[in-house]
């Protein structure tokens, strides 16, 4: 019986730079700009984190895969999904839904919207009903309307089974 519910967010911002490459949610979105970052750089999924470790009550990614850490340098942002739902599952929760939100001036997400709406669900374990993507432009205002910066903000619903939680937390 599920009879816990949890409400996570996570927000995540990075500098555009030329010549990098543009990853949101797993999927490539061509352009002269990209992310720059230790990681791929995925605002998208490092907020989905955020939301789903932030819902349980666990370590934030950047606690969990620390930019000093040079194993993470580069690396596929798909993983630390991995990793984030493995220690929601050891905790006894399940994600629901997802809700984001890209704030980009000059990435358009439109074109792309159902693919990054595919590859989040896939990656968390979801129906494609459960997760919604959205585009925002920063209308001209500060580092994200001047196209310098790109934010991604997630809100995840988790639930799970009470005395489930319990178990796993105390099974240490």
């Amino acid at each position: 019986m599920i009879d816990t519910l949890r409400i996570g967010l996570g927000i995540d911002l990075h500098r555009l730079v030329p010549g990098k490459r543009c990853v949101l949610g797993g999927v490539e979105v061509p352009g002269p700009t990209g992310m720059e970052a230790h990681s791929d750089g995925d605002a998208l999924l490092h907020a989905a984190c955020d939301a789903v470790l932030g819902a349980a009550g666990l370590d934030d990614l950047g606690t969990l895969f620390s930019d000093r850490d040079p194993r993470n340098r580069g690396r596929d942002s798909r993983e630390f999904c991995a990793e984030a739902l493995r220690l929601l599952r050891a905790a006894g929760l399940t994600v629901w839904s997802l809700d984001a939100v890209i704030e980009a001036e000059r990435v358009r997400i439109a074109p792309h919207r159902g693919a990054i709406r595919a590859s989040l669900a896939r990656l968390f374990a979801l129906a494609p009903e459960r997760v919604n993507v959205k585009g925002k432009s920063g209308e001209g205002l500060g580092e994200i309307g001047r196209g310098e910066a790109l934010r991604a903000t997630v809100v995840a619903l988790v639930g799970g089974d009470r005395d489930a939680a319990r178990r796993a937390a105390t099974s240490d």
